[in-house]
């Protein structure tokens, strides 16, 4: 390990004279590949080179001190490449004990060392400028994250909505208070007090989650603590008083009681709370009736039985139970939540919605359906590989049966509230999903969600069972978010008039798995949507549909199982979207013994990311000169081809990333040795 720490005595002169105004650079970047470069103090502009002020002589722990190295590469982390916070923690540590006791205290306890030590002060004294600088409202927004464990990834959406759902921006003459709070992280962003973390390269968005600079953090926890913003209750926090706070966040480690929690926390005044890790139904009492915002998204231990005090929440806008898998079933008593704006239950096994949401006119986010899209889980596939004589629906329910009374046989706890939300789970999602033939990926929303003209963001929607429901969805011209599933030809000409109708759409997710899935179902739409900025398609299409050439906005497209046969006029129509920055093919996209997708000059003329995806057919890439000028990142998951032509010809190449396999890795990094930007191969 290279962690170089200044000789005893040498440094800590040299730190203390440094004036507390001295700036740093942090760098952050988007998928473009720009560059951003911003002050942590605006106010002062003075250069320095640590290097050669501070390091006069180098100590190099892995060497002389091996049992340092692990504390070394934690403050390492806590410094995350803030110049500033790495020279004065080496010089402050230069002067200190080398042992792994006094180094370990200074990572445990690095906020309170960063209040009372006058050697360290001067990162506090930068570090609270900054936040000093900001404006108000992002003062707010930034003393909202403590919220979030050290080192968590906090989804852009997530933060957004509950932002918005705290009342953190409002609407400004039309535009909406989440596009409001949507600027107020991009501003975060730019002054690097959050710092981006690209989830995955598919964000349209450039940038789709965020992480707090440890340091920063600590800013944050002591500033939200003492504003009585944020508490976090987790194994070892105060118990001596009990705190008035806002904003309650439980960490997976806290282990204590209702009466535990009573006596740390004034549950009256708490308008949010977060809970990482298990659920305990204490968490709800008659103290809270004035709760905003409730975040279970992750949380284990949730089942059907807790919601029917979670909907006695009557001032709830925010309430997520993204990824509470044991969930099947949303009471009805769900309409008394009038003021709710969001509610995301994806990633649970609810196939349904209750007649009652429709009673909640100020919801504007309704997302369900499976959390990952790319699973085949559909009725047609579920089926597609039984006998034929076990096809039918007789069969396929008497199967079904016999699983459900076995399952529940099985459970060990027969008089638990386990035991039945475990005989409902199958009653409500897989008795339906095979009796009804849905698709597990959607819900059915009930008649009347036309009501509901707060709604920009719905999906993923089952229509399979009728055109009502598709009618009901035209009449919600607000929306800017849709997502289909169960898509067939009896529908067919109903959602083409819906999709040309909402003019407004910005995003659309159609899906259709099985045969004859999306075929002769997409064609005709007269006027596409003009914002049209995200489209997904999951499901056979054979041929490409025409009016995807008039989507002139388009920045992401995503084909799955659509076994175009024509790949080369496929390539030359999407190969002339001009703002086509991301482009998603993924298995069974393409089909025929050997497909070449051949980038011809002036094609993608804004492709950034090419993602390809389990294309078992697919032999060759080839990219002529002058295609693709902006393209940086490949990547292939589990696609084996012969040979990838013309990389050099990719001047802003910067990263190929290979997942499962490759055909010949050494082969495809001699290409790249010549490249002068010198590209990443990343083996996943």
């Amino acid at each position: 390990m290279g962690l170089a720490v200044p000789a005893d005595g040498e440094a800590g002169s040299t730190v203390a004279k440094m004036d507390a105004g001295l700036t740093c650079w942090v760098e952050t970047g988007d998928w473009r590949g720009q560059r951003m470069r911003r002050w942590g103090d605006a106010q002062s502009r003075v250069s320095y080179s640590p290097a050669s002020k501070v390091f006069k002589e180098a100590v190099y722990l892995d060497e002389q001190y091996p049992e340092l190295v692990e504390q070394a590469e934690l403050i390492l982390k806590k410094c995350s490449g803030l110049p500033l916070a790495i020279v004065t923690i080496g010089g402050f540590l230069a002067n200190q004990p080398k042992t792994a006791v006094v180094w370990r205290r200074l990572n445990e306890h690095i906020s309170a060392e960063l209040e009372i030590n006058q050697e360290l002060g001067t990162i506090l004294a930068v570090l609270t400028k900054s936040y000093d600088g900001l404006p108000y409202e992002l003062k707010s927004c930034f003393l909202y994250l403590p919220i979030f464990p050290e080192d968590y990834k906090v989804s852009r959406r997530r933060l957004v909505r509950r932002w918005t759902a705290e009342g953190y921006s409002r609407e400004v003459r039309g535009k909406s208070a989440e596009a409001i709070a949507d600027n107020y992280f991009m501003d975060l962003i730019s002054r690097s007090m959050i710092l981006p973390h690209q989830q995955s390269i598919h964000s349209r968005k450039g940038i789709d989650a965020c992480h707090v600079h440890d340091l920063i953090r600590e800013i944050g926890v002591s500033k939200s603590i003492e504003e009585n913003l944020v508490f976090r209750l987790e194994e070892g926090c105060s118990l001596n008083t009990q705190h008035t706070v806002r904003h309650l966040a439980i960490s997976s480690n806290w282990e204590g009681n209702q009466n535990d929690l009573e006596s740390i926390v004034d549950m009256s005044r708490v308008r949010s709370i977060t809970v990482f890790g298990k659920w305990k139904s204490f968490y709800i009492s008659d103290k809270i009736r004035l709760l905003r915002v409730l975040d279970l998204e992750g949380t284990s231990g949730v089942f059907d039985h807790h919601l029917k005090d979670i909907v006695k929440l009557l001032h709830l806008k925010y309430l997520s139970l993204r990824g509470c898998t044991p969930i099947c079933h949303l009471p009805n008593s769900l309409g008394n939540l009038k003021q709710l704006e969001t509610l995301d239950v994806r990633g649970t096994q609810i196939v349904k919605l209750p007649h009652s949401i429709r009673k909640l006119r100020k919801l504007n986010y309704l997302r369900a359906g499976k959390e990952t899209i790319d699973e085949d889980i559909s009725y047609e596939q579920v089926v597609e590989d039984l006998p034929m004589v076990m096809r039918n629906s007789p069969c396929l329910l008497t199967v079904s049966s016999m699983i459900l009374c076995a399952r529940c046989i099985a459970d060990s706890d027969p008089n638990g509230s386990n035991h039945r939300d475990l005989c409902t789970a199958f009653c409500c999602v897989a008795f339906p999903v095979v009796s009804m033939k849905l698709d597990a990926h959607g819900i059915v929303v009930p008649r009347g969600v036309r009501k509901l003209k707060a709604l920009h963001t719905l999906g993923v929607m089952n229509i399979s069972r009728g055109r009502t429901i598709l009618q009901n969805i035209r009449k919600l011209s607000g929306l800017r978010k849709l997502g289909v599933t169960g898509i067939n030809k009896r529908n067919s000409q109903e959602l083409r008039s819906t999709v040309a109708h909402l003019s407004r759409m910005e995003s659309l997710s159609l899906r259709s798995e099985g045969m004859p899935g999306l075929s002769c179902c997409l064609d005709g739409i007269s006027t596409p949507p003009e914002n049209l900025q995200s489209l997904k398609l999951y499901g056979n299409l054979v041929t490409l549909p025409k009016w995807i050439q008039c989507l002139r906005n388009l920045v992401k497209l995503k084909l799955r199982n659509s076994r175009i046969l024509d790949h080369s006029a496929a390539i030359q129509v999407l190969g002339k979207l001009p703002n086509l920055a991301i482009l998603c093919l993924w298995m069974k996209s393409f089909e025929g013994k050997e497909v070449t997708f051949s980038f011809n000059q002036h094609a993608f003329p804004s492709l950034v990311v090419l993602h390809l995806d389990r294309l078992d057919a697919l032999k060759l890439l080839d990219f002529s000169m002058g295609a693709a000028p902006k393209f940086e990142v490949l990547q292939l998951s589990e696609t084996y081809i012969e040979g990838c032509n013309g990389l050099l010809n990719l001047p802003r190449l910067k990263e190929v990333v290979l997942k499962g396999g490759y055909t010949s890795v050494d082969g495809l990094r001699a290409d790249l040795v010549e490249h002068p930007n010198r590209p990443v191969v990343k083996l996943n």
